[in-house]
C-alpha cells in the first residue's frame, strides 16, 4: 500500500487521520515538533491501531531537517499538511508567528514532494474562514463562493496557502493537489486514546466546555451576545473528528487512484448551530451542568457559516452525519480520562 506523510502527526486532526489511514491499509509516516501536542499521542494512536506508527521528530520550517524524512522514507507517494498555529486570537496579536510557520512549513513541504517525493499528491488542511463572512444569501457555504477579506492573520495563511498549492499545481506537472476545507472539528476517538489535547488555555470551544465541566476551568465565557443570530452567539457547523479523518482517507484515495490534479472540498455537516446551542446539546447529552458567562466579541471571530458539503458527499462518497449528542458525549469520556 501507498505511503502517506503526516505533518502535525501528534496534533488534534493529524492523530485521527493517522489512525483511518492505517485503517484503511495505506502506510504512514508522521512528523511533528510537538508544539502544541505531546509524544503520548503517539501511545495512543498504538492503542487503537495496535502498532506504532513510523514517526520523526522534526520541525517543518526547518528545511534541511524535514529533508532526512524524504531521505528515509523515499517511498512517500501522498502528503496531508496539519502542521500549523491554528489559533485565530494568538494570530491577530501575533500575526508575524503564523506567517512565519504556516507559510513556511508548507512551501517547504511542496518542495519536497516536488522534488523527492516517489509522488506528489498533497491534500491540505484547510479551514472555512478563507472564506470570511459571507452574505445570509450565500449560506449554505459552497466551494466556489469567492473570498473575502481574511477575518484574521491565521485565515490569512490558509488563503496564501491555497494559492501556493494552485500556483504550483499549475507550475509542475508531477503535483496533484487537494483543498480540504474544514468547518469545526470537535469530539474525540469512541476508545477515548486520542482526543484534543491542547496545550495551555484552550482556543476552541469544546475543550473549553468539557474542562469547564470537569471543573479545571472555573466559568465558560461565550463570547457575544449580540450577533445577529437567533440567540446572539455565533453559529458554526460542528463537524466530528472522526468523521472528518475519513474523508482525508476518501481524499487521499481519489488522488492516488484517479490522478485529479485539483479539487476543493467543504468538509462540514451542512446545519449550523450556535455556540450556545451547543453549550446546551452538552449538558442534555451529559446531565452536567456548566457555568459560563457572556464576555466581549473575540477579535478575528465570523459571525455564522455552515457547510454545504454536497460536493464531497458526491465525488468522495463521504458523509458526516454523527448524531451531535454522540460526538459531545465522545469529547466528555476523552476529559474524563484525562
Amino acid at each position: 500500500m501507498s505511503r502517506v506523510l503526516l505533518t502535525g502527526a501528534t496534533g488534534y486532526i493529524g492523530s485521527h487521520v493517522a489512525v483511518e489511514l492505517v485503517n484503511a491499509g495505506y502506510d504512514v509516516i508522521g512528523v511533528d515538533n510537538f508544539s502544541n501536542s505531546t509524544p503520548k499521542v503517539l501511545d495512543g494512536i498504538e492503542k487503537i491501531i495496535g502498532k506504532r506508527i513510523d514517526f520523526m521528530e522534526v520541525d517543518c520550517t526547518d528545511y534541511n531537517a524535514f529533508e532526512k524524512v524524504f531521505e528515509q522514507y523515499p517511498d512517500i507517494e501522498a502528503a496531508i499538511h496539519f502542521a500549523a498555529y491554528k489559533a485565530v486570537g494568538e494570530s491577530v496579536a501575533e500575526p508575524l508567528k503564523y506567517f512565519k510557520n504556516n507559510l513556511r512549513s508548507f512551501e517547504n513541504l511542496v518542495e519536497l514532494m516536488v522534488t523527492k517525493g516517489k509522488g506528489a499528491n498533497i491534500v491540505f488542511s484547510s479551514s472555512a474562514t478563507v472564506y470570511g463572512q459571507p452574505a445570509m444569501d450565500e449560506l449554505p457555504i459552497k466551494e466556489d463562493l469567492p473570498f473575502q477579506p481574511a477575518s484574521s492573520p491565521y485565515a490569512r495563511t490558509k488563503q496564501i496557502a491555497e494559492g501556493i498549492l494552485e500556483d504550483c499545481v499549475r507550475a509542475y506537472t508531477n503535483l496533484n493537489g487537494t483543498i480540504l476545507r474544514y468547518f469545526n472539528p470537535i469530539g474525540a476517538h469512541p476508545s477515548a486514546h486520542i482526543g484534543e489535547l491542547p496545550n495551555g488555555v484552550p482556543n476552541n470551544l469544546v475543550p473549553f466546555i468539557t474542562q469547564t465541566a470537569a471543573g479545571i476551568r472555573e466559568c465558560l465565557s461565550v463570547f457575544g451576545n449580540d450577533y445577529n443570530t437567533p440567540d446572539g452567539s455565533c453559529i458554526r457547523d460542528y463537524i466530528y473528528v472522526v468523521d472528518l479523518a475519513k474523508a482525508h482517507v476518501k481524499a487521499v484515495d481519489k488522488m492516488l487512484q484517479e490522478g485529479i490534479r485539483w479539487n476543493v472540498f467543504n468538509l462540514g455537516t451542512g446545519k449550523g448551530l450556535s455556540v450556545l446551542e451547543l453549550v446546551n446539546a452538552f449538558i442534555k447529552a451529559t446531565g452536567v451542568n456548566l457555568n459560563y458567562r457572556i464576555a466581549d466579541r473575540r477579535p478575528g471571530d465570523v459571525e455564522q457559516y455552515w457547510a454545504d458539503p454536497a460536493k464531497a458527499n458526491a465525488e468522495l462518497g463521504w458523509s458526516a452525519d454523527t448524531p451531535i449528542e454522540e460526538v459531545l458525549l465522545s469529547a466528555w469520556k476523552w476529559q474524563q480520562k484525562l
